[in-house]
């Protein structure tokens, strides 16, 4: 006789005792044979028959290598069942230490449904129960305001308020969501039962190398390892995550750490305690675990947004990323607008590259490219992009086209003074530069292919800023600037910078080089080189 539980609506296990004799047969090999045998059925799940191992009548294997993670049942562990000509693998599991919801399977083992061609059942019929739906407060939100949320600490807020008001005893709720990104590792948001608000941390990738991490939860499900439960108000051994004790320490009485995969297949983890007396339910768990996919993809909206904007910023720059995020991504979109434009170039690249191993010139290029980029924005422009071992820089102009044009000239001090300075091996020259500047109208926009664009500035100014560069590189000045880079006639500014300009000229700070035929431009320029260590322009 069959005995019948009316279970809790909602996820739930039901284990129930078979009656008489039950047997599993593969073609004519028997399987197993057992009196003892039971069912267990859980929501979503078919029913799976357990036996005790001793009923088992055929070879098995030792336990191998696999092992698979139930939060409401433990650790399962596999061994093959060896039949006549052929060996099925991990067709036999058990839980060896199986948690509260399922200790009346400790000692029996499933046998995998595609290793049984036909049960005999005897006079048992499986009727597993009705578990109803799952629905309630989660569920309603998850499907009608999650996706209204403006951040994801916003939505991690949100999940904690709703699964308190199902009745889920949560006090410690973190995820662990990996990022794209060139500094950062990830963010980690957390949300304790005694602290306000959610605190978000965004690790650094020396998080890899770090005990606190390798010693984790975290590292164990992101590694595809599976999940984990502790049941800590038990006596149980933590010195593998010394986290468990530290949670204890504080009251939690259960711990558990599951997957929440992302959609292109990067496994992120989200960590619950509990510190009610009994822990959580298996209704509790089965709730978080039916609704951690749609959480999971939440969760990657915000992320993917996030890495969109990391590598835009990362390859085309925050303004100009900013715009692409904006829209800007057809071929030709952009604007007419005037700025200065900087084009820096490392002198003496080429022998750098021949004097050094090529990882001590990688590292110094990116020194050199990090000394330009920081001083470039620090004074209000935008690194576009690097172009060998050369860098190409835009100020945008906006309101105020002195403040631009002055803004480039003190970058371009500041990055000769900067790599002046900058510690160098005893057998190389010190990391110098070619500085070309010039201003006006250029495109700040897209052009390219249909398939592959580049968000960039085209225009005269470009194209002389990059032609002053070389010539400051033949004629051995380091910072080599057009006429237009001086501030118009017309403004205050120019007429306090003009007098500037007069006075560095007379103490040979600029030295006019008259018009100068550039290779490519149609026009000579009108150019002049600058000292680097004359004092910065001032226009407040």
């Amino acid at each position: 006789m069959n005995i019948r539980v009316t279970p809790k609506t909602g996820y739930g296990i039901l284990v129930e005792q078979l009656d008489g004799p039950v047997e599993a047969w593969n073609g004519q090999t028997l399987l197993a044979r057992s009196t003892r045998a039971k069912v267990m059925y859980e929501t979503r799940n078919e029913p799976i028959i357990y036996v005790p191992f001793d009923d088992i009548q055929t070879e098995t294997s030792p336990f191998n290598d696999l092992s698979t993670f139930c939060p409401f049942k433990g650790v399962a562990q596999y061994r093959d069942l060896k039949l006549p000509g052929e060996t099925l693998d991990n067709a036999l599991w058990c839980y060896t230490t199986p948690f509260a919801e399922a200790r009346e399977i400790d000692g029996y083992v499933g046998i995998a449904p595609n290793a049984v061609e036909r049960w005999e059942l005897g006079d048992n019929t499986l009727s597993p129960p009705d578990y109803g739906n799952i629905a309630g407060p989660l569920v309603d939100w998850l499907l009608r305001d999650a996706a209204f949320m403006d951040t994801p600490e916003d939505f991690m807020a949100g999940l904690v308020d709703t699964l308190q008001t199902h009745g889920v005893p949560i006090s410690r709720l973190t995820v662990l969501a990996w990022a794209l990104h060139p500094r950062i590792a990830g963010h980690h948001y957390i949300w304790e039962k005694h602290r306000d608000g959610i605190t978000t941390k965004t690790p650094s990738y020396e998080i890899h190398e770090k005990p606190e991490y390798k010693n984790s939860p975290l590292r164990h499900v992101s590694k595809g390892l599976g999940g984990l439960r502790y049941r800590l108000s038990e006596q149980m051994e933590t010195d593998d995550f010394p986290i468990l004790k530290d949670l204890r320490d504080l009251g939690a009485t259960d711990y558990v750490a599951m997957p929440l995969p992302f959609s292109d297949g990067r496994i992120n983890v989200l960590t619950l305690a509990s510190d009610h007396p009994d822990g959580f339910s298996v209704a509790d768990l089965g709730l978080i675990f039916e609704c951690s996919a749609v959480i999971a993809r939440h969760l990657e909206v915000f992320v993917q947004r996030e890495n969109a904007q990391a590598v835009l910023e990362t390859y085309v720059g925050k303004r100009s990323g900013a715009r692409v995020l904006g829209g800007e991504i057809r071929r030709g979109d952009g604007d007419e607008i005037d700025a200065a434009i900087m084009f820096c170039d490392l002198r003496g690249s080429t022998q750098l590259e021949e004097q050094l191993p090529r990882g001590a010139y990688i590292d110094l290029l990116n020194l050199f490219f990090d000394t330009v980029s920081g001083i470039v924005h620090d004074h209000g422009g935008e690194v576009l992009k690097f172009i060998g071992d050369a860098v190409l820089a835009v100020f945008p102009s906006d309101t105020d086209p002195d403040r631009a044009r002055a803004n480039a000239m003190k970058s371009a001090r500041a990055i000769v003074a900067s790599l002046a300075a900058l510690p160098r091996r005893p057998d190389t020259r010190p990391i110098e530069c070619a500085i070309g500047l010039a201003a006006g109208s250029v495109l700040y926009g897209n052009v390219g292919s249909h398939e592959r664009l580049d968000f960039t500035v085209i225009g005269q100014a470009a194209n002389v800023a990059a032609r002053l560069g070389d010539l400051g590189k033949e004629a051995g000045h380091r910072i080599v600037v057009s006429q237009d880079l001086l501030p118009s006639a017309d403004s205050q500014s120019a007429v306090d910078h003009a007098a500037t300009c007069a006075e560095e000229a007379t103490s040979d700070q600029i030295k006019p080089l008259g018009h100068v035929k550039l290779h490519n431009v149609s026009k000579p320029v009108v150019c002049f080189a600058v000292s680097a260590d004359a004092r910065s322009y001032q226009l407040d």
